[in-house]
């Protein structure tokens, strides 16, 4: 059935009023076919013939108008086809078909509710060639079908308003080199105003200095396509310059760059050449530089910037530096005379040449009395060597030459003849009595690349009386362990009355390092505080009013050796048992003094034990009022953590809490009571990491648990001794929670006795005896009381040193006399249980903190030196309990 022709004439209306002036594209679409841009008719093929109809027409400003339309709304099964001609792809891998219709609503037409459509087909076909009209429909792929976003009406009719619908589709990947379009109605009053096929680009753009060219879209919606960039002309690649171009045909972050290359500076994009007077040594991202002071450059693109005249740039100056000149001479020279040696001064020169690397030369030359030419110090008979026209030895900047022969005697320059850095220098061993002229040199590194002679200042000068000659025969008259007599004859030729000797000595081969003198008015010395079976080299020279003499040949001696010391085996048991008893006795020494506010007239027993301890009543106990006024004695008291209510108050009172961030695990060492033992490190501001112990809070922990393991922080943090553990602080403020302390890196003193078990000596088991004592002294005077003290809970450093640590089972005696303890762990002080079980005097608990002395004494002693025989820990708690049960009774 053919199309209305009522319906025809409107849609053309329609057409007229939307189809003319079609929106252009943009600037990454690349069109591949615009029915808009065609003249006359689009030439598709349509099938059958009463399906789609070519309109042909001139709108109101009478241009052409195309298109193709199709209305057979009255007829069931409409299958009419409308296709495009062959259009090559170009090189796209995806197509973008864009396609503008109108389309009627079918419920504005009686009568066609059971054939009318609102939707139509799009199909493609892919082939290297156009094949003309032998295309099956089979053949065709469907793309999609295609509905109207908005369709007239009736209505829309009568008041001239319709509605045209824009839809684009994609397509790809597509791989022949053309393609074909086709439309299918299945019954829609439709027109198509026009159609659009075009795909994707990246357009060429230049970034970082590298240009990127147009590039099609990959075949893919997600696709990205990597593109490499070509540097500018006179760039150079840092890193290779790449782009991705996506889907959309934009281009994404670019990656890598390019830079300018020497002599060329960037500039919107591109690169251009330095203008004379400016410069740019190497490739990159920096400006072209002026050239520096008295530099310049003539050309465009200059890489560096020449000196000008009389002016020069030292071989290691970088470009950037400014040209320099030699310095003028020295100014300002002094001289003193000394007999045979000369001081010489002088001041920097005016003009240094634009340098700060100035150094000085000098150069010796000898003239006769007669008014003769001057010869230089070092081509004298006997000499080493000529100097350089002008007069003067071989000199150059850094030149290591201190010395110059004169005949038999050296020409010495202190401290040094050429590079000095110093205003100054001593000319020594000059002869008597002659003249000598010297000249002294500026010199910086740019000196040698001058062709003008340098510039000096020149002092003549007359030696006095000569020095005395050197001391011979030195021989060594008597040779100890760490003493040395030498003998040695006067000098051959004195020069004068000698006034005294200098001997110099020092180790063999370590003269650079260190060298002493000894003074003699003699000839002999002895020298003494050497080291035993050392070797010595020595030296003697002669002292007049004229100056000292040359030192004396090397003469090498070697000290006696050491002599040891030998002691029989009973004699080093005697040595070590008495060792052992002065300890005891001044531990005992020791805590009987801080006890000597009381007396004990009625228990001597106790004396006998080795310490004493007054017992009184409390209605015995008096305050002594002096003036008005209650005396304490100075003394500094223990805190027990568990009397605050909260313990992060008593943490934070007592320890220092530290962020979190400054600690660094690095391994498990161990586990605890509470959760592990670390290993770590922990940076304080300004200092060098150190080694610390990390014990830390198991997570699901306790109230209890808790209370418990900041209570141990609250108690470490209360002391400060050599010989206890020391807290570095706490972690509180996040999670896990920490206690941090110094690491003690040979672990607890029984493993470490095991590891080295018969290494030590028995003076090195007392010694950390010693340090044990000495850190449990300092807790009970603090009123502390260690209940868990082992060789287990001893820490060992590096330095060997114990330190008492694991205070988490400890718990202060209270100050009530009436006051108790608890614990429900078992004790290693046997005693310890009777003082548990009985009410605590004033008296008890010293003589808890005796008993508990006296267990270091033996219990770690035992652990220390594995001496089975030894039962003193028995003994004195025997003692103890004897002297207790006088006072009290029976133990109960």
């Amino acid at each position: 059935m053919a199309s209305d022709p009522g319906l025809a004439a409107m849609l053309l209306w329609t057409i007229s009023l939307q189809a003319v002036g079609t929106a252009g594209t943009n600037s990454n679409e690349v069109n591949l076919l615009d029915t808009t841009t065609i003249t006359g008719d689009w030439g598709w093929l349509t099938y059958p013939s009463h399906g789609w109809d070519a309109i042909n027409e001139m709108d109101e400003y009478f241009s052409p108008i195309h298109t193709y339309q199709v209305c057979n709304v009255m007829s069931p099964s409409q299958n009419n086809w409308l296709r495009t001609g062959w259009i090559p792809r170009e090189g796209a891998r995806r197509i973008y078909i864009e396609v503008k219709f109108t389309l009627r609503d079918c419920n504005s037409m009686p009568g066609v509710l059971g054939t009318c459509k609102e939707t139509f087909n799009l199909y493609y076909y892919e082939s290297d060639r156009a094949v003309g009209s032998a295309i099956r429909e089979n053949q065709f792929i469907k793309i999609d079908t295609i509905a109207a976003d908005e369709s007239f009406t009736g209505v829309d009719l009568g008041v001239r308003r319709l509605k045209l619908n824009t839809e684009v589709r994609g397509v790809g990947p597509l791989n022949r080199r053309g393609f074909y379009l086709a439309f299918q109605d299945i019954g829609a009053c439709i027109a198509l105003t026009s159609v659009r096929v075009y795909y994707k680009r990246c357009v060429g753009v230049s970034r970082n200095l590298a240009v990127f060219t147009d590039v099609v879209t990959g075949a893919d919606s997600s696709s990205l396509v990597e593109v490499r960039g070509q540097c500018v002309d006179h760039a150079e690649e840092r890193d290779t310059p790449k782009m991705y171009c996506s889907a959309e045909g934009e281009w994404l972050v670019p990656i890598g760059r390019c830079v300018c290359s020497a002599g060329f500076e960037e500039h919107r994009d591109s690169c251009v050449a330095c203008e004379v007077g400016f410069y740019k040594p190497v490739a990159g991202d920096g400006l072209c530089g002026k050239c520096p002071q008295h530099s310049h450059s003539e050309t465009r693109a200059a890489l560096s910037c020449p000196c000008d005249s009389n002016y020069y740039r030292a071989a290691d100056d970088p470009p950037a530096a400014s040209c320099s000149r030699p310095p003028s001479a020295p100014v300002n020279v002094i001289s003193s005379v000394n007999g045979t040696s000369v001081n010489l001064e002088w001041d920097r020169p005016l003009h240094t040449g634009g340098r700060s690397d100035l150094e000085y030369s000098v150069l010796c030359q000898k003239c006769s009395g007669e008014g003769g030419p001057c010869e230089d110090c070092a081509s004298t008979p006997g000499g080493t060597g000529g100097g350089k026209a002008g007069g003067g030895a071989s000199i150059g900047p850094g030149g290591g030459g201190m010395v110059e022969r004169l005949g038999t005697t050296a020409v010495r320059f202190s401290p040094r003849q050429t590079g000095l850095k110093e205003s100054w220098v001593t000319v020594l061993n000059l002869v008597a009595h002659t003249n000598y002229s010297f000249r002294i040199l500026a010199m910086n590194a740019v000196t040698h690349l001058s062709n003008e002679p340098s510039p000096y200042a020149m002092v003549n000068i007359t030696t006095n009386q000569a020095a005395p000659s050197e001391v011979l025969a030195i021989r060594q008259e008597n040779t100890s362990q760490n003493s040395v007599t030498l003998m040695w004859h006067e000098p051959d030729q004195p020069n004068g009355v000698i006034l005294e000797y200098d001997i110099k000595y020092y180790e063999k081969d370590n003269e650079e390092h260190s060298y002493s003198t000894l003074k003699s008015k003699n000839t002999s010395a002895r020298v003494s505080g050497l080291k035993p079976g050392t070797k010595y080299i020595f030296q003697v020279r002669a002292r007049t009013s004229a100056g000292c003499g040359r030192f004396s040949q090397n003469i090498e001696i070697q000290t006696g050796k050491a002599v040891p010391l030998r002691y029989n085996t009973m004699t080093i048991i005697w040595i070590c048992m008495a060792l052992v008893s002065g300890l005891v006795t001044f531990l005992a020494i020791i805590i009987c003094r801080k006890r000597q506010g009381y007396t004990l007239p009625h228990y001597p027993s106790l004396l006998h034990c080795g310490y004493s301890k007054a017992f009184q009543d409390s209605d015995e106990e008096k305050m002594h009022y002096q003036n008005g006024h209650v005396s304490f004695p100075d003394a500094r008291f223990y805190i027990d953590p568990h009397t605050y209510e909260d313990p992060c108050q008593a943490v934070h009172e007592f320890a220092r809490e530290i962020e979190a961030s400054r600690i660094k695990i690095e391994k498990i060492i161990g586990s605890g009571e509470f959760g592990e033992v670390c290993y770590g490190r922990m940076r304080l501001p300004g200092k060098r990491d150190i080694p610390v112990a990390l014990k830390t809070l198991k997570a699901g922990y306790t109230e209890k648990q808790k209370r418990d393991f900041l209570a141990e922080a609250s108690i470490m943090a209360q002391f400060d001794h050599p010989n206890v553990i020391r807290l570095e602080g706490v972690v509180t403020h996040s999670k896990p929670v920490m206690i941090i302390t110094e690491y003690m890196e040979n672990g607890s003193l029984d493993s470490f006795l095991r590891r080295h078990d018969g290494q030590f000596t028995i003076i090195q088991l007392v010694g950390l005896l010693r340090g044990i004592a000495a850190g449990m002294t300092y807790l009970s005077d603090l009123g502390y009381i260690h209940r868990d003290l082992a060789a287990r809970n001893i820490l060992v450093n590096s330095n060997l040193v114990c330190k008492v640590s694991d205070f988490g089972l400890s718990r202060v005696l209270e100050d009530d006399p009436d006051a108790a303890y608890t614990t429900s762990v078992s004790f290693h002080i046997e005693a310890s249980i009777d003082a548990a079980t009985h009410t605590h005097t004033h008296a008890h608990t010293h003589s808890f903190f005796l008993k508990e002395r006296s267990w270091i004494c033996s219990n770690l002693k035992y652990t220390c030196t594995s001496l089975k025989g030894l039962t003193l820990t028995l003994r004195i708690f025997s003692c103890w309990r004897k002297s207790y049960m006088d006072f009290k009774g029976p133990l109960k």
